[in-house]
């Protein structure tokens, strides 16, 4: 697939897909932020106890998943380094086919799948335009990938294409929740927590929380180089999602404890999972 392929000039800011394609390929996730090689099943397995432990504080929600008494044809849409891959496989599904804009983060994607022996069909693709015929699959997952797009609007669109009729999908992206509402009031405590030694390892993230500026916050949490990061209210995520969906259920996760000063109990970790959640999810059927 040429690289111009993925070329599209965003209305909604100066970053292209060009540029998200080279820093997922720079810096694929979790690289960076383990002492443990790219590709080993440490490296693999490390990364999936940290996703549980921070982004569902300790324990997956199974609400994620589609219905699994019937023979799904699943799409991981933005699969990254492959975690989705690994936990539809573990629940039976067999059907499982990913894709993604970074050809060294399928790579890695690949490994896991090889170390889990796990059969997944791979694609490159962009999340924006995909090669995909209409009506293929019967669900996307989709999670924290469309924030990262030039045009979020053309993913969802996209998703609603490929889908078939009645098709369901999992959509999830960055919340923005009463602290990034209302960041004025919350900015000191912000800059207090980083002088207690707050902040994410790697990637140029260690000072994040020392930053005034909320976009960039949310932007540079997946890396201080990261072109595109969006947080989202409730209602602007509605409207994101658009007119082609029924929306089954919205709910929320992920408070990132791992970025805290000092341990955190699990207890308090639950409770600020639901009470302070960073990521909003929708559960979506194709009208």
């Amino acid at each position: 697939m040429d690289k111009t392929d993925f070329q599209h000039e965003s209305p909604r800011n100066e970053k292209t897909i060009d540029d998200v394609q080279q820093f997922w390929d720079a810096t694929p996730l979790w690289v960076g932020e383990t002492s443990f090689a790219p590709g080993t099943l440490d490296f693999f397995e490390e990364h999936r106890t940290t996703v549980i432990d921070d982004c569902f504080a300790g324990q997956m929600d199974e609400t994620i998943f589609p219905d699994r008494s019937k023979d799904l044809k699943i799409l991981d849409l933005g699969c990254g380094i492959g975690f989705w891959l690994v936990e539809f496989a573990k629940r039976r599904y067999t059907d499982i086919n990913a894709a993604d804009l970074s050809s060294n983060s399928l790579k890695l994607a690949r490994e896991r799948c090889k170390a889990y022996e796990i059969s997944v069909n791979f694609s490159q693709q962009n999340a924006e335009s995909t090669s995909f015929d209409d009506a293929t699959f019967d669900h996307v997952n989709c999670q924290g990938v469309v924030h990262h797009t030039p045009s979020p609007e053309n993913a969802m669109r996209e998703i609603e294409r490929i889908l078939k009729p009645n098709g369901t999908a999992s959509v999830s992206v960055y919340y923005k929740n009463i602290v990034l509402r209302n960041w004025k009031t919350f900015r000191g405590v912000s800059k207090l927590l980083s002088r207690l030694g707050a902040g994410l390892r790697g990637r140029g993230r260690e000072g994040i929380y020392a930053n005034s500026d909320i976009d960039d916050i949310v932007r540079q949490y997946d890396g201080a180089d990261n072109p595109i990061g969006i947080a989202y209210d409730k209602e602007e995520f509605l409207k994101l999602i658009g007119d082609g969906f029924a929306v089954d259920d919205v709910y929320f996760h992920f408070f990132p404890a791992r970025s805290m000063p000092v341990g955190m109990p699990r207890s308090i970790h639950k409770l600020l999972d639901r009470k302070l959640p960073f990521m909003i999810y929708a559960n979506l059927r194709k009208i």
